[in-house]
C-alpha cells in the first residue's frame, strides 16, 4: 500500500448527532457468520467504511499501519474503531478477500432519503461473487471460477451414498453427481479437487454432533474449502421439479429424466438453487441446462496428491510462477485458457484416445512454430472473456460498447481460420486433426455470428469508436436522421453567435473566447476572469457562473439555441437508447455461440501453451507413448522435475525410471537427506499427470500407462494429528491408502515408515515408489520379487586431510540400482567434526547392521555358512521364519481393523472431539495389541524405532 492511497482516503462525512446515531446503529448489528466482513457503502459507492474489528483487518492487511484508524463517537476506549477505504482501494481488497483469502463479504447502504436505515445489498463468497463481479473484475480478468457445491449424504446399512448439485454462478448450468463412497470419502475428496470447489454447503449440525458430516467437513477443510452451514429445510425436494422445470431450457420435465431419480443429488439442488437465489432471477428461466458428471471418467486426485506434486500456486511460491505445474505450463493468453488450464490439470483424463488427440495437437502445434507464434501474438491475446462478455448480455447489463466488443471477435475469426487451415507439418494426421477439432469448428460459429457482424456495421457508427463513443449511426432511422440534421443546424447557429460575440467583444475565438457545454447551464461561453471585465455592466451579456478558470456567460440567442440543442438532444438520446437496445436484445441471441466460441477458444490457448512449454523448456518435452490402463509399463528416459529445472542457477540432473509389471512394480529409494530422493519420486508423479492431461513431459524418451488414481503421502506431518503416536498416523495413512488404491494407481510416499510400505507392496500390488531413510526396507527386495532397490548417490572424496578426516561428500543426485552406502551418515558427521568416539559407536553399529543384513541374505540362499559374530561379541540371532509370517499377519490385523472401524477416527485435522475419539482408539489399539506385539521378537524389533506413546 503506499503513501499516496493513505493519503487519498476519504473522510467521514458525519456531523456529530449523525455520527452517534450511527454508532449506536453500528453496535446493534446481528451476529455474522465465520470469516466474514462488512462494508458500508458510502456517498453512493464514492467510498466505503469497515468497522470494529473489521477496521483493524483492514488497517494491518490494506494499509500495514493503524494510524489509519479514527474512532467514531468517542475515544479509544469508548469509541467504534473505524477506517475508510476509497473504491478503487475496495475492489483491490475485495478480490483479495473473495479469491485469495475465502473471506465472505457483505456491503452495506442506508437507505434513500432515511440515512439511519441500513439494509445488506450486495452478499459474495468464494463461490457466489454474483452481487460483485463488477466491482471485481471491472478491470481485471476473472482468473478462476467460483464453484458452489451443496452435497447430501444417506446412510444405509454400511453403504454410503454421496449426492452432490455444484453450479459456476457465471455459467448458467447445474451439474448433479451420485455415488456410493467409502468410509473416508474417497471418492468426495476427488471429486472437490476435479471440479476445483471453492465453497460448500453442508446442513446446519449443531455442536457438530454428526460424525459422518464431520468427516465431510474435514476433507472440506483439507482441501481448503469454505464450508456454508445451511438449515435443513433447504435441502427438501418437495418444490425441486418445478424449480428445475422453470431453470431449465429442455422443453422435457425434469421428472422424465433419469437425474430425478438421484434423490440425493435432488437434495443438494434445492439447496443450490435457493443459496444462489436462482429462481428470484427471471433471467434465468429456460436459460439453464443440467449435465450428470462422471467421477470415473478423470484420474482421482487427493488434496495430498495435489499438495505433493504442486499442481496450482500457494503462497509459498511468492512472485515465482513457475514453482507450481499450473504456473509453469500457464503461458495462455486469454482468461478463459488459464481458468480451463486449472481444470484439466484437476482433470486428468483416462480414455487414451482423449490423450493422444490432445498430443496430436500439441505435437502439431510443437512442429508449426509458425502457427503457434501467430495464435499466441496475434489472435489469441486480441480476445476478450467471452464467457463474462455472454454473461452481461444474459444478465441484461450489456452496453454498445460490449456489442462492439462481440463484433470486434467475430471479424477475428477468419484470419484464425486462415492461420489454422495452413497448418503444415508434413504429417497429414496433424492437419486432419486441427481441421477436425478446431478449423471446422471456427468456421462453424463464422457462419453463425455473420449476421451478428451485419447487424452492427449497419446499426453503430464505428468511426465514433475511435473517440471512445459508442453511437447508433444517424443513417439507421429515419427519426434519428431528422433530429441529427436539427441538431447541426443548431450547432451552426451557436458557432455564428460564437463569432459575433468575439467581434463585438474583440476576444479572438477559441484562444480567448471559449464556447463550452456546462454541466448544468447547457452551452454558452467562457472568458478568463482578467477578461472578464469586458461583459461587465453590459444587457445582452448574462453571467452565469464564475468559477476557477474563468467566468461563463451567455447571451438571449444562446441561451435559445442551447435550450433548443438540449431538448433535441434528448429526444436523440431516448430514440437511440431504444434502438440500442434493441440491437443489444438482437446480440444477446448470440450467447449460446459465444460460449461455445468461448470454450473453444479457451482449449486452443491451452494446447498453444502445452506446446510453448514443450519448445521452450530447458531440454525439450517429448511425447510419452501411452498405453491403456492395466496395460504396459513406466519407462522414463533422462526424466525431469518440470518445475525445478526452470528455476534460474539450477542445473537438473535427470535420472531414469524403470516400473515394469512383475519385475520392478514398487521402487525403494534409499539415501541421504537432501540427495533427491523427493524430487525423484514426485517427478514421476508430475509426469504421470501432465501426460494424462494431453501435455509432453521432461523426458528424452517416456512410455507410461494409464493410471486410475495417483496416491501421494509426503511424511507422517502432512496429515498427523497433534497428540497421535507416529505409528498410529502411519496406520491411518496406510488404511487410506488401502481403501482408495487399485492395482491401477500409482502411489507416491515420502519417508513414511517401515509398516505401510510392506502392506502396499503385498497387498495393493500397484505401481508405487517409495523413499525412505529405514535401510532394512531394502530387504523386501528379497521376499517380493517385484520390489526393486534403487538409492541416491553421493561421492566421498576419501583422500585423507588433518588428523585423517575425510575431506569432502558431493551430493551427486542420480538414482542407481541398488542399495545405498549406509556408512554415508558417518562420512557427515565426520566432516561436522563430530567427536570422535561418536563417530567410532557409529562405525560399530554400522558394522553389526552390515553383519546383520550379509546374514539373514545368507539365510534367504540357504548358505550354510556359520554365523557372523558381532564386533562386541554377542551372537546374531536369526529372526524364526514363524514369527516373520506372525508378526506380517498382526500387521495386517491392525491396518484391516482401523480400516474397519474408521468412523471412529477422525481424518486429517479434524475438530476437537474427533481428535479425542481418535486418541482414545490408539489406546485400544494399543492395549489391543501390545501383548501379541512385545511376544514376536521379530516385530518388536520391526517397531523398536516407532514412537508409541
Amino acid at each position: 500500500m503506499t503513501e499516496a492511497t493513505i493519503k487519498d482516503r476519504p473522510e467521514f462525512d458525519l456531523d456529530n448527532q449523525g455520527e452517534q446515531k450511527y454508532c449506536s446503529f453500528l453496535r446493534g448489528l446481528p451476529d455474522r457468520q465465520e470469516n466474514c466482513i462488512r462494508l458500508f457503502e458510502r456517498s453512493s459507492g464514492d467510498f466505503y467504511s469497515v468497522h470494529g474489528d473489521d477496521a483493524y483487518f483492514i488497517a494491518q492487511h490494506v494499509y500495514k499501519t493503524t494510524s489509519v484508524i479514527k474512532y467514531l463517537g468517542g475515544d479509544v476506549t469508548t469509541g467504534v474503531p473505524s477506517c475508510t477505504l476509497s473504491r478503487t482501494t475496495c475492489e483491490t481488497f475485495l478480490r483479495d478477500a473473495l479469491l485469495n483469502r475465502q473471506m465472505r463479504v457483505e456491503i452495506w447502504a442506508a437507505e434513500p432519503r432515511k440515512q439511519n436505515v441500513w439494509s445488506i445489498v450486495k452478499r459474495a463468497s468464494p463461490g457466489n461473487l454474483q452481487d460483485m463481479e463488477d466491482l471485481l473484475f471491472s478491470n481485471t480478468d476473472m482468473a478462476a471460477s467460483p464453484i458452489v457445491m451443496a452435497v447430501k449424504i444417506h446412510i444405509g446399512g454400511d453403504q454410503r451414498t454421496v449426492g452432490v448439485c455444484f453450479a459456476d454462478a457465471t455459467v448458467r448450468e447445474l451439474g448433479i453427481s451420485e455415488f456410493i463412497d467409502n468410509d473416508l470419502y474417497s471418492n468426495f475428496e476427488s471429486l472437490v479437487i476435479q471440479l476445483g470447489i471453492k465453497e460448500c454447503l453442508v446442513q446446519a449440525d449443531e455442536g457438530h454432533k454428526d460424525y459422518e458430516l464431520s468427516k465431510i467437513r474435514s476433507i472440506l477443510t483439507h482441501c481448503d474449502i469454505v464450508i456454508t452451514e445451511r438449515k435443513k429445510s433447504e435441502f427438501g425436494i418437495r418444490d425441486v421439479e418445478q424449480d428445475f422445470n422453470r431453470l431449465l431450457e429442455e422443453d422435457i420435465s425434469i421428472a422424465a429424466l433419469p437425474e430425478f431419480e438421484l434423490k440425493n443429488a435432488m437434495a443438494a439442488s434445492a439447496c443450490v438453487m435457493k443459496y444462489l437465489a436462482l429462481l428470484a432471477d427471471e433471467t434465468n428461466f429456460g436459460q439453464y441446462t443440467l449435465r450428470n458428471h462422471d467421477l470415473s471418467q478423470y484420474m482421482k486426485l487427493d488434496a495430498s496428491a495435489v499438495r505433493a506434486l504442486n499442481l496450482m500456486p500457494g503462497p509459498q511460491d511468492g512472485s515465482n510462477k513457475s514453482m507450481s505445474l499450473y504456473g509453469l505450463l500457464n503461458k495462455c493468453k486469454t482468461s478463459q485458457g488459464g481458468r480451463m488450464l486449472g481444470q484439466w490439470l484437476k482433470q486428468p483424463l483416462m480414455d487414451i484416445a482423449a490423450i493422444e488427440k490432445r498430443q496430436t495437437m500439441v505435437e502439431a502445434l510443437t512442429l508449426d512454430s509458425e502457427l503457434r507464434q501467430n495464435l499466441q501474438e496475434t489472435h489469441l491475446k486480441m480476445i476478450p472473456d467471452l464467457h463474462r462478455l455472454a454473461k452481461r448480455f444474459q444478465r441484461g447489463v450489456a452496453s454498445l460498447q460490449d456489442v462492439v466488443r462481440a463484433y470486434q471477435v467475430v471479424i477475428r475469426l477468419p484470419a484464425i481460420v486462415s492461420s489454422l487451415a495452413a497448418c503444415e507439418t508434413g504429417l497429414p494426421e496433424h492437419k486432419e486433426i486441427m481441421d477436425a477439432e478446431f478449423t471446422s469448428l471456427f468456421e462453424e460459429y463464422t457462419s453463425n455470428l455473420q449476421k451478428l457482424q451485419e447487424l452492427v456495421e449497419t446499426t453503430i457508427d464505428l468511426d465514433a469508436i475511435d473517440n471512445h463513443e459508442y453511437l447508433i449511426k444517424a443513417d439507421f432511422d429515419q427519426g434519428l436522421k431528422v433530429l441529427r440534421k436539427k441538431m447541426e443546424t443548431l450547432k451552426l447557429e451557436m458557432q455564428r453567435e460564437h463569432e459575433r460575440v468575439s467581434a463585438v467583444l474583440n476576444m479572438e475565438v477559441d484562444k480567448k473566447l471559449k464556447m463550452e457545454d456546462h454541466q448544468i447551464h447547457g452551452w454558452g461561453f467562457r472568458l478568463s476572469r482578467n477578461d472578464s471585465s469586458c461583459i461587465r455592466n453590459k444587457s445582452q451579456f448574462q453571467e452565469l457562473a464564475t468559477q476557477k478558470n474563468g467566468v461563463f456567460f451567455t447571451t438571449t440567442q444562446m441561451r435559445k439555441a442551447s435550450t433548443e440543442f438540449k431538448d433535441i438532444s434528448q429526444e436523440y438520446e431516448r430514440t437511440q437508447s431504444s434502438l440500442a437496445k434493441e440491437v443489444i436484445g438482437i446480440v444477446s441471441t448470440y450467447c449460446p455461440v459465444l460460449e461455445k466460441l468461448n470454450t473453444l477458444v479457451a482449449q486452443l490457448d491451452v494446447l498453444v501453451s502445452f506446446a510453448h512449454v514443450s519448445v521452450h523448456a530447458p531440454m525439450p518435452f517429448v511425447r510419452p507413448h501411452m498405453t491403456a490402463m492395466g496395460t504396459g509399463d513406466v519407462v522414463l528416459k533422462e526424466a525431469r522435475h518440470p518445475c525445478l529445472e526452470a528455476q534460474d542457477d539450477v542445473a537438473f540432473i535427470p535420472n531414469d525410471v524403470s516400473l515394469l509389471r512383475g519385475k520392478t512394480e514398487f521402487l525403494i529409494i534409499t539415501g541421504p537427506n537432501m540427495g533427491g530422493k523427493s524430487t525423484y519420486i514426485r517427478q514421476i508423479g508430475v509426469i504421470a499427470l501432465m501426460a494424462q492431461t494431453g501435455c509432453f513431459v521432461p523426458c528424452a524418451e517416456a512410455s507410461l500407462c494409464v493410471f486410475d488414481c495417483i496416491l501421494a503421502r509426503v511424511g507422517a506431518g502432512d496429515s498427523q494429528m497433534k497428540g497421535v503416536s507416529t505409528f498410529m498416523a502411519e496406520m491411518l495413512e496406510t488404511a487410506s491408502i488401502l481403501k482408495s488404491a487399485t492395482v491401477n494407481s500409482l502411489i507416491v510416499i515420502d519417508e513414511l515408515g517401515r509398516g505401510t510400505s510392506t502392506h502396499i507392496a503385498m497387498k495393493v500390488k500397484s505401481f508405487c515408489l517409495f523413499a525412505t531413510h529405514f535401510h532394512e526396507l531394502t530387504s523386501l527386495g528379497e521376499t517380493a520379487p517385484y520390489v526393486g532397490n534403487l538409492h541416491v548417490s553421493a561421492h566421498v572424496d576419501n583422500g585423507q586431510g588433518e588428523a585423517g578426516k575425510s575431506r569432502d561428500i558431493t551430493l551427486l543426485y542420480k538414482v542407481v540400482e541398488g542399495v545405498c552406502d549406509q556408512s554415508f551418515g558417518i562420512h557427515v558427521a565426520e566432516l561436522a567434526q563430530f567427536p570422535d568416539s561418536v563417530v567410532q559407536l557409529a562405525k560399530r553399529k554400522a558394522i553389526e547392521l552390515e553383519d546383520f543384513s550379509a546374514h539373514h541374505h545368507h539365510q534367504a540362499l540357504g548358505s550354510n555358512g556359520s554365523s557372523n559374530q558381532l564386533q562386541s561379541g554377542a551372537p546374531i540371532k536369526k529372526p524364526k521364519a514363524e514369527d516373520i509370517e506372525n508378526g506380517s499377519a498382526l500387521i495386517e490385523e491392525m491396518i484391516q481393523a482401523i480400516a474397519k472401524d474408521y468412523k471412529d477416527i477422525a481424518i486429517n485435522d479434524g475438530k476437537d472431539g474427533n481428535r479425542a475419539a481418535m486418541l482414545k482408539r490408539v489406546e485400544q489399539v494399543r492395549e489391543q495389541y501390545l501383548e501379541r506385539i512385545q511376544a514376536n521378537p521379530w516385530l518388536k524389533e520391526q517397531l523398536a524405532s516407532i514412537y508409541w506413546d
